[in-house]
């Protein structure tokens, strides 16, 4: 990868976006969006003409940009105009059209697809990295769903599960700091647990407060990214807290475990430690264990080898992660943590490095490059 030549490509791309009519900031945030897709495919597919690729790139990455903009004023603007308390009818109107896009005729992951595209306001780019797949293969099936659904008649709305999914994850991307959809989503399942008697509502509600109470701590002033451990927990929610906390109780209590109820078990612990090091990391684990139960999800078993190793030392961490496909994303910053714990700084800001290359987002990458910095200045003392 030829990073000099990115660097002086950067602000030609820069200046044919704003000359297009992109805002300078926006078209900033575009073209670092492109390079860092560039870094990621040119070594094994380079361009004929670097420039004109990194220009579409960065065009359509402003396109989507301001479309997820637009849909997420459209929405602010409703929340806006909601009358008065009162008297009001059962059925909420987005949360009826999430249901008719989770439509019977579409498998669960498609519906899914849809309905954070056409309700949400998501970009089918914040759609695929949600489920670890390539932006043109959302594409693909995003296409796929509609063409199902063009001629179905909407009178058979879909299952609960597949809303759920969805508004969690509306709520991740919003938790994210990509479109500020995390409030809408809190309030939709709150109605939805108000209409139906599901074993699992109260749970992504439930998970949705607590993350949503440490939202004010996981940045800084100067926007970057806070980690959980070095998070000033007296800024926290504990209103929010004790909600969420409630809500899960009494889901428990029902005996009917999720896997939202479980990833709401594990957020309530991190809730209840005053200080982090007074984390009970060894029950973390064992709802971690109930998850890769319910789930079998890679993710969940990644999320699981960083409370390994909490729990029972970096090396045991290290272990869990070797059974871990490598190319999953956010592996290698899991790697460098535990490298870090470990010891051997050499390897942990190697890693560091690696995984900022491949952060979804600038402030990921920023908080990754700053840590691997940190390790090498380490290093040369």
């Amino acid at each position: 990868m030829n990073e000099a030549l990115l660097r002086s490509l950067t602000p030609s791309v820069l200046a044919v976006l704003v000359r297009r009519g992109a805002d300078f900031a926006a078209a900033e945030d575009a073209v670092q969006d492109a390079l860092v897709e560039a870094v990621r495919t040119w070594p094994a597919d380079p361009p004929r003409d670097p420039k004109g690729w990194l220009v579409t790139v960065a065009w359509r990455r402003f396109i989507d940009a301001t479309r997820a903009d637009a849909a997420r004023r459209r929405r602010e603007d409703l929340v806006d105009e909601e009358p008065t308390p009162g008297p009001a009818p059962a059925v909420d109107d987005t949360l009826q059209l999430y249901f008719l896009c989770a439509h019977p005729s579409l498998t669960a992951s498609s519906a899914v697809a849809l309905t954070l595209r056409a309700v949400g306001g998501l970009t089918t780019r914040q759609i695929a990295r949600a489920y670890l797949v390539p932006e043109a293969t959302m594409a693909q099936r995003i296409s796929r769903a509609k063409r199902t659904v063009s001629g179905a008649r909407f009178d058979r709305p879909g299952d609960v599960a597949t809303v759920l999914r969805v508004l969690y994850l509306v709520f991740n991307e919003g938790y994210s700091g990509d479109v500020d959809l995390a409030a809408e989503a809190i309030r939709l399942t709150r109605q939805l647990a108000a209409r139906v008697d599901h074993p699992e509502v109260a749970g992504p509600l439930a998970l949705m407060l607590l993350h949503h109470a440490r939202r004010a701590a996981r940045t800084a002033p100067d926007g970057s990214l806070v980690p959980l451990a070095e998070q000033d927990r007296g800024r926290w929610d504990t209103e929010a807290i004790a909600e969420g906390v409630e809500i899960l109780q009494t889901a428990l209590a029902r005996d009917r475990l999720g896997e939202f109820q479980a990833q709401a078990a594990i957020a309530a612990l991190h809730a209840d430690a005053p200080i982090a090091e007074e984390t009970d990391w060894v029950q973390i684990v064992e709802w971690y264990d109930e998850l890769v139960r319910l789930t079998d999800s890679p993710v969940v078993r990644l999320n699981r080898a960083v409370a390994v190793g909490e729990a029972d030392g970096a090396r045991a961490g290290l272990a869990a992660l070797a059974a871990i496909d490598d190319s999953l994303p956010r592996h290698a910053a899991v790697a460098a943590y535990l490298h870090e714990r470990d010891g051997d700084l050499t390897t942990a800001a190697r890693l560091y490095a690696e995984a900022a290359h491949k952060a979804p987002n600038l402030a990921e990458r920023d908080h990754l490059t700053r840590q691997a910095a940190r390790l090498n200045a380490r290093r040369r003392r």
